[in-house]
């Protein structure tokens, strides 16, 4: 069974804030438990350090949960010249893939299809920038045995990955291989556990009402209290909102929207599909098969104007663009009934200036206030580890603290195990996928009861034992909190409904 020290739940919330309550001086505070603020928590508090993560709502609540699930090299990058961004992409997908979560990341082909639509200067654009790829993975030392070489295909091997790609005038594909996260939110999950484990307090439903770089005030939204929590350093981690929390930084944050349809309405694809948008030269469509029978089409990039939604939705003009998109590679052209759901993202982007926001930096930035507040924005999901160890050293440097050097390069995450291990788990291929060494736990939540290891429902193969898992060990406090973020059944409404009466069952126990 896992260690006490790293499963969250009800009571260790309650301890946890009457532990706060009775005072004292915490060394580091962080606001936010998306994945940055998951990351800073675990490097912090893998340094030594005592540390309180709080979140208004649940961890992944934001931005964290609604990405492509991707943990990518840096290709797109080396397309607009930031070679840095792209180096250090490709150093941390290989930290993920290799050392610390590779129960949660899998290798993923990436197919470029050679339709009539793409010229072939296009194309020698993008296998230019796929043999560069290849140089960055040596680089950040991934082996071809994780992550193989780059190749062209022919249009038959073309449709063994994707079978409903047009073959007419299909003069075969580009091949590369990049990274993707079983979940996202099992990424951030993972993070806070694994913080909680070296002593972290992890407190969702909280949130944090006056912040300043010496503590805050904190309410508690179930009960309404508040208490005053004293650290001798801050880090504002709210991705997002990270603006409402400190002077100065103004987000501009931009819409990345996806769709969700069924695994057999695209024929089984065993790899990811590229797809070119007409009259441009560098954005593409991806297709990306993510599990569970479902698979996941995006991405949009529209600016956001006016108050930041907790919960952003599409617009049916996105939902328009993807479809029709899509649809130019395809035998048969979707349709809005093909759409079983959709998912929508803030990319927390710090405003710089005029410019579409399709043009702003990707890149982190770690930015320190007058009164010491440290506030860590922009950024990718798979640099998280990186931002927080930029936002940490921020931190000491601010207060003139000192704490140990940072560990998390080597740090396995909760369930993490080498590949072999991995493979000789006996229990269920997805529960092993998505638990990695925990799964037999999750398996023994049955307690020799089948009837909670058998699917859900019909496409819906989370069985009851995750949610009795979920509620015991992973902070689950709420039917949404089981349905939208520790599992994504909730992405697709219809299977949301018949999953409801589990998810109440579990949190009744």
């Amino acid at each position: 069974m896992p260690s006490a020290s790293s499963s969250l739940n009800a009571t260790r919330r309650e301890r946890d804030l009457d532990d706060l309550a009775g005072g004292g001086v915490v060394d580091l505070l962080v606001v936010g438990g998306g994945v940055t603020g998951a990351g800073v928590a675990l490097d912090a508090a893998s340094r030594g350090l005592s540390v309180v993560l709080v979140d208004k709502h649940d961890l992944a609540f934001g931005t964290s949960r609604w990405s492509s699930k991707l943990v990518h090299g840096g290709l797109r990058y080396l397309a607009t010249g930031h070679v840095g961004i792209a180096y250090e992409s490709a150093h941390e997908r290989a930290i993920l893939i290799e050392r610390t979560a590779p129960h949660l990341v899998r290798a993923l082909p990436n197919v470029f299809p050679l339709t009539e639509s793409v010229s072939h200067r296009t194309a020698a654009m993008i296998r230019a920038g796929q043999l560069a790829g290849d140089t960055l993975r040596r680089a950040a030392g991934t082996s071809n045995a994780i992550l193989p070489r780059s190749r062209r295909v022919s249009g038959m091997e073309v449709r063994r990955y994707a079978p409903t790609v047009r073959a007419e005038g299909l003069r075969g594909g580009l091949v590369f291989w990049d990274g993707q996260l079983v979940d996202d939110v099992r990424l951030v999950v993972a993070l806070a556990r694994t913080a909680a484990s070296l002593g972290a307090r992890v407190l969702t439903r909280t949130a944090a009402v006056e912040v300043s770089g010496t503590g805050a005030l904190l309410r508690d939204e179930l009960t309404g209290s508040t208490l005053q929590v004293d650290a001798r350093m801050v880090v504002n981690a709210a991705g997002v909102w990270a603006g409402t929390l400190a002077d100065g930084i103004t987000m501009r944050p931009s819409r990345g929207t996806h769709l969700v349809v069924r695994d057999e309405t695209l024929g089984g694809l065993t790899g990811a599909l590229n797809l070119p948008v007409p009259g441009t030269s560098s954005r593409f469509i991806l297709v990306l098969p993510a599990g569970d029978g479902r698979v996941y089409i995006g991405l949009t990039d529209e600016e956001v104007h006016g108050e930041i939604p907790d919960v952003p939705t599409a617009s049916e003009d996105e939902i328009t663009f993807l479809l029709e998109t899509v649809s130019l590679s395809l035998q048969r052209p979707l349709t809005r009934d093909d759409v079983i759901g959709t998912f929508s993202g803030l990319r927390p982007l710090l405003d710089a200036g005029e410019g579409e926001t399709s043009d702003l930096s990707r890149k982190h930035v770690v930015l320190t206030g007058d009164d010491g507040l440290v506030s860590v924005v922009g950024g990718k999901l798979t640099t998280y580890r990186r931002m927080a160890e930029d936002a940490v050293d921020a931190a000491l440097t601010a207060s003139g603290r000192s704490a140990g050097p940072c560990r998390t390069t080597n740090l396995p995450l909760v369930g993490s195990a080498d590949r072999a291990t991995l493979g000789g788990i006996v229990a269920p291929a997805r529960l092993v996928a998505r638990y990695g060494t925990e799964a037999t736990d999750v398996v023994a939540e049955a307690g020799g009861d089948r009837s909670l290891l058998e699917p859900l429902a019909p496409h819906v193969p989370t069985v009851p034992a995750e949610l009795r898992w979920a509620v015991r060990h992973e902070g689950a406090l709420d039917v949404d909190d089981l349905l939208d973020r520790r599992t994504r059944v909730g992405l697709v409404a219809a299977d949301r409904e018949l999953a409801l009466p589990f998810a109440e069952a579990a949190l009744s126990r």
